[in-house]
């Protein structure tokens, strides 16, 4: 089988992890920690980095960070991981969603402002499977509205905006550290930013909001915290990160060249004014062109030994938000259901080799009817 992204530990991971061990510095102390927040941000070109125990978290901490709480409203794609969304209503305040554009396959900028009330407090900006967000149109609607932009970069270690970095292009930036993830601790997550008000309160809410002395506590706080031993690995990842976004950036000329001219195929997108890092590479599939539907392909790559993912299910379709009378899921997002309806990702991992590409793509190609 080859799957459908695994994490590639190839440098000093189990060193520093042995390391943590050896040292009895196993929890959330330790000196990989900041190691790690110093490289993570200073990657991500800026100021400060607080480490948190996994993506979803980030989110939160991020929003919390800001202000966010109930009766607030914050924008969000419809075409995303629940987890984004799921964070808002963490806080109290309420998602509000936005279909996406087909150019990007990201939240539309075009259809933000419709969506904005009194009430709404931020946007949320995620750059879909790694291709950023043109986040000018987002910051020129976040001013108009005085409205805080928290970038979503979950997806996107190392991708680019107009030669500035996933994670410097709003007030406050959130990363996934998943398994799956482009540079990976297992689990583990990251707010990144230049205001260090924000960096200041995450670091305080991701702890129980301790302070002195000790125990007494003047604001509700999580135990959000990273461990040294994931903080380990991430140092280990971010000595290789070159070589990790390499690896996954060339996974998309070697599929293209397989798969480029399929009639029924399209490709992901590259954008002119940024670098899609393809932490995922996405393709859609057009039933009536191909011959076969999303479903039906996805089954056969199975049975030849090709894990694959379904797209994101949207948000508004969402049964546990349809039965949320807070949460407005009317409305038509065209765009978000057709990326459902067709889309799928291919094996995407940083060490994929040519004959497992070139394997993927003599099986897609063989099941066009």
């Amino acid at each position: 089988m080859i799957p459908v992204c695994e994490p590639t530990l190839q440098g000093n991971e189990k060193k520093y992890v042995d390391k943590c061990v050896e040292t009895n510095w196993i929890s959330s102390s330790g000196t990989f920690i900041e190691e790690f927040e110093k490289r993570f941000s200073k990657f991500c070109g800026v100021k400060y980095g607080v480490s948190c125990s996994n993506g979803t978290v980030a989110l939160h901490l991020a929003l919390a960070s800001i202000g966010i709480g109930k009766g607030d409203e914050v924008i969000v794609p419809t075409f995303s991981i629940i987890a984004v969304s799921n964070a808002v209503l963490y806080t109290g305040a309420i998602p509000v969603f936005v279909d996406s554009e087909m150019k990007t396959w990201n939240m539309n900028p075009d259809m933000i402002e419709e969506k904005i009330t009194e009430k709404t407090k931020a946007i949320i900006s995620m750059h879909t499977y790694g291709c950023p967000v043109d986040m000018d149109r987002i910051r020129k609607i976040a001013d108009k509205h005085n409205l805080k932009i928290v970038e979503d970069a979950a997806e996107a270690h190392g991708a680019t905006y107009k030669d500035r970095m996933a994670g410097s292009l709003g007030d406050v930036a959130c990363f996934s550290f998943y398994a799956n993830k482009i540079i990976t601790t297992g689990e583990g997550g990251m707010v990144v930013t230049n205001d260090e008000k924000i960096a200041d309160k995450a670091r305080l809410l991701r702890n129980h909001a301790f302070t002195k002395p000790r125990f007494v506590h003047y604001e509700v706080g999580f135990n959000y915290r990273m461990t040294n031993i994931q903080a380990a690995i991430g140092v280990a990842q971010m000595e290789r990160a070159g070589e990790l976004l390499k690896g996954r950036r060339s996974n998309a000329p070697r599929y293209e060249n397989e798969l480029k001219g399929v009639d029924g195929i399209t490709l992901p997108p590259e954008c002119p004014y940024g670098t899609n890092v393809y932490w995922m590479y996405g393709i859609l599939i057009d039933k009536d062109k191909f011959g076969m539907g999303k479903d039906e392909v996805m089954k056969e790559l199975e049975q030849q030994g090709i894990e694959t993912r379904s797209f994101f299910f949207p948000m508004h379709l969402q049964p546990v938000y349809k039965k949320n009378q807070a949460i407005n899921c009317g409305g038509e997002y065209p765009v978000s259901e057709k990326l459902y309806a067709q889309g799928l990702y291919l094996p995407s991992s940083s060490h994929l080799t040519n004959e497992q590409i070139k394997k993927i793509g003599i099986a897609l190609k063989s099941l066009k009817k």
